[in-house]
């Protein structure tokens, strides 16, 4: 069975200079270039938000950035904008080898829900169509890369687990945000859920 590379989000606005700027998040792309060969699926994602999208504090009258705010679907973080549609910032970064993208996945683009996940909504119920592209390909196990470690990454790789898949995230290939924590309490739900945390 052929083994998929997921590269999860490594966008400009996600690199230093971005609108929401992980740390060193520009540093993982080399590596991830030099993975790519070793996979016969390569598969992409990006976040695609609309420009007024709700999980924007810009959208929130007397709301900041990063403060928690309660949507219909659950806790949502209230995020600078990024990652705007066809903008630059959703760009990916000019050094990925994007190229070698089989497939593009991009979320978040309904304007009044958040995507983290590649799999699905942040309502854990809407769809994004990954899981049927990999049935369809034949891919049972899946390894994991790129932004940001404690949110897209985490999220993506506890669903893919979920659905049946076996997932395997390369640490040293994510870089993450940490949020008051965020960060040591992606990697605990993830070892707890199954996930492999490597690094090479």
């Amino acid at each position: 069975m052929p083994e998929a590379l997921i590269v999860i989000d490594v966008q400009n606005d996600f690199c230093p200079g971005g609108a929401l700027a992980v740390p060193g998040g520009d540093e993982i792309v080399p590596g991830i270039n030099a993975l790519l060969p070793d996979y016969p699926v390569r598969i992409f994602t990006q976040d695609w938000h609309t420009a007024d999208h709700a999980s924007f504090a810009s959208r929130h009258p007397g709301k900041k950035p990063y403060e928690i705010f309660e949507m219909p679907y659950g806790p949502q973080v209230l995020w600078p904008d990024h990652c705007v549609q066809g903008s630059e910032g959703a760009a990916f970064h000019p050094c990925l080898a994007n190229d070698a993208a089989q497939v593009v996945i991009r979320k978040g683009f309904d304007r009044d829900i958040d995507s983290y996940s590649a799999f699905f909504e942040n309502d854990r119920a809407t769809p994004t169509g990954l899981e049927g592209y990999l049935r369809t390909r034949g891919v049972e196990r899946l390894v994991m890369v790129g932004l940001a470690t404690d949110f897209c990454v985490h999220y993506s790789a506890i669903d893919a687990v979920r659905l049946g898949f076996a997932v395997r995230v390369e640490i040293d290939l994510c870089r993450a945000i940490d949020l008051d924590g965020s960060l040591a309490a992606a990697l605990d739900a993830m070892h707890n859920a199954g996930v492999t945390l490597s690094s090479r």
